[in-house]
């Protein structure tokens, strides 16, 4: 037997492709190569499989090797070929069998030694094995992540050598313990109990919560804002199955790798406003996810969002409106998700104080302009809820006062309205298209006349009117109603007017 095939995939993005691993012997001088686009990291895996089949005890073939991943025209990279790459030749110098390979997949890297090391995207890679019906081989290490895919068969072996002495016994090979995290389970995070006052801010935050909508928290220093972001993610409805596994296979593909004990909680990212660009979208020659994916069906938080510069916030506008990236490069591209709720905070001018109450502001009229002018209108247009975080009086922070409403009693509210909307049409009222809009969102002729009269004083565009429709029919699900009246409405349009209208510089 001089040839043998052994399944195995790549990614792509947040997706794992299958690619076959065809290993061919054939007389010549002794050598190995691989063929079918390797980066470098699967070019070097020559010499990890060969020291790794030489120290499980196997005689690696003193013959010319030839190695094509197919398909050929898919990048392949990492170290995740190491495993099948030396299975396969096992397989076509006879020292196992190959038909044992026969519907399983294999990813690992292998040690010097022969034992299997982690690699990224043991998640995808498993559900995609799932779809096509293939058992998974995977390192130890990435056994409870691959587990996650509950249909899937997984197989984690800590050597080269303990699995190849399964695949020459008659037994099955040794599937995973699988360890799930109880669906209840949920994130320890800070209880809105804690936030005294802010009775309209709080309010906000319940409505944001209920239909999925962006936030923009605007007041001087020290009046809370970080406070209330940091406790959105406590009053959120639970995460799906179907959206805990996409989140999960983002964080699978990344950088920092999948934390298991936390999969089924909302993601929680707040990057530094120093970060680029290319932090936040993602990119690099094998594009990687960047903050906006990561933070896909969570939160992302921009603390200090004047201090961002500006092209770096206007890359936001596309995820924010579309709810995916595209990074394309000059030969890959990839898709991420990106449905992600945007939290943001800011100060109304450059010393924080204008609209102050007690502290007088030192700017002046142009300064503040051109401070609030960081923030382009087209990314501003797709802020839905903007608020006034004002001073709190010293009664309410005193220990004595009693406390705000706690998260959980909240959380029931919005849980409830966030019920309705999928039944009423599968999804968060923020993801409502055109025509969903003008379904769902219909008005009587008193609300249409509400509507112009704020387009001709606020000066708001389409995009906002339609992003102010499904705030109203939000606040409407949180009351339990059936149609958008003129009082929801009021709502909604107060949380358009406040960096227009109230910090607009005179």
């Amino acid at each position: 037997m001089n040839l043998s095939v052994v399944n195995s995939c790549t990614l792509l993005g947040v997706h794992a492709i299958p690619v076959s691993v065809e290993t061919h012997l054939a007389g010549g001088l002794p050598s190995l190569s691989i063929v079918g686009m390797p980066e470098t990291a699967v070019r070097e895996s020559k010499d990890r499989v060969r020291a790794a089949i030489l120290n499980s005890g196997f005689d690696f073939p003193a013959r010319r090797i030839t190695v094509n991943l197919a398909p050929a025209d898919l990048p392949k990279h990492g170290g995740r070929f190491d495993l099948p790459i030396a299975l396969g030749v096992l397989a076509a110098s006879g020292q196992i069998n190959p038909d044992s390979l026969d519907g399983i997949e294999f990813i690992g890297e292998l040690a010097l030694g022969g034992e299997l090391r982690a690699v990224p995207g043991a998640l995808p890679s498993a559900l995609a094995a799932q779809k096509l019906e293939h058992a998974l081989v995977v390192p130890l290490a990435n056994a409870e992540e691959a587990g996650l895919a509950e249909q899937c068969k997984v197989h984690p072996y800590a050597s080269l050598l303990a699995l190849c002495n399964d695949l020459a016994a008659a037994e099955p090979l040794a599937g995973a313990a699988r360890s799930r995290q109880p669906e209840s389970s949920e994130a320890i995070v800070p209880d809105l109990a804690d936030v005294r006052g802010q009775h309209q801010a709080r309010r906000a935050l319940e409505v944001v919560a209920a239909g999925a909508h962006n936030l923009l928290l605007i007041g001087p220093p020290g009046t809370g804002k970080s406070m209330l972001a940091s406790r959105l993610a406590g009053i959120l409805p639970p995460l799906t199955l179907t959206q805990a596994l996409e989140t999960a296979s983002i964080a699978s593909i990344s950088r920092g790798g999948l934390d298991i004990s936390s999969w089924r909680q909302r993601p929680y990212r707040a990057p530094h406003h120093t970060a680029s660009g290319v932090a936040l979208v993602g990119g690099g020659s094998q594009p990687k996810p960047g903050e906006v994916s990561l933070a896909h069906n969570g939160i992302l938080f921009l603390d200090e969002l004047p201090e961002f510069p500006r092209h770096v916030l206007d890359v936001l506008r596309e995820p924010l409106e579309n709810g995916e990236i595209t990074i394309s490069r000059a030969g890959n591209q990839a898709d991420f998700p990106a449905r992600l709720q945007m939290v943001a905070a800011m100060n109304p001018c450059l010393c924080g104080y204008y609209g102050d109450t007690r502290e007088a502001c030192r700017c002046g009229p142009e300064q503040i302009a051109r401070y609030q002018s960081r923030i382009s209108g087209p990314l501003l247009d797709r802020v839905d809820v903007q608020i006034a975080v004002q001073r709190v009086e010293y009664v309410q922070l005193r220990s004595d006062a009693p406390p705000g409403e706690c998260s959980a009693d909240v959380r029931n509210r919005v849980v409830s309205a966030h019920e309705i909307q999928l039944q009423r049409a599968g999804k968060s009222n923020a993801h409502l298209d055109a025509k969903e809009v003008a379904y769902y969102c219909e008005l009587g002729e008193k609300q249409h006349e509400w509507i112009e009269h704020a387009l001709e004083k606020l000066n708001l565009s389409a995009r906002a009117i339609h992003r102010t429709l499904k705030v109203a029919r939000t606040v409407a699900d949180l009351a339990g109603a059936e149609k958008i009246s003129e009082t929801h409405l009021r709502e909604a349009l107060s949380y358009r007017s406040t960096l227009k209208e109230q910090y607009r510089p005179i």
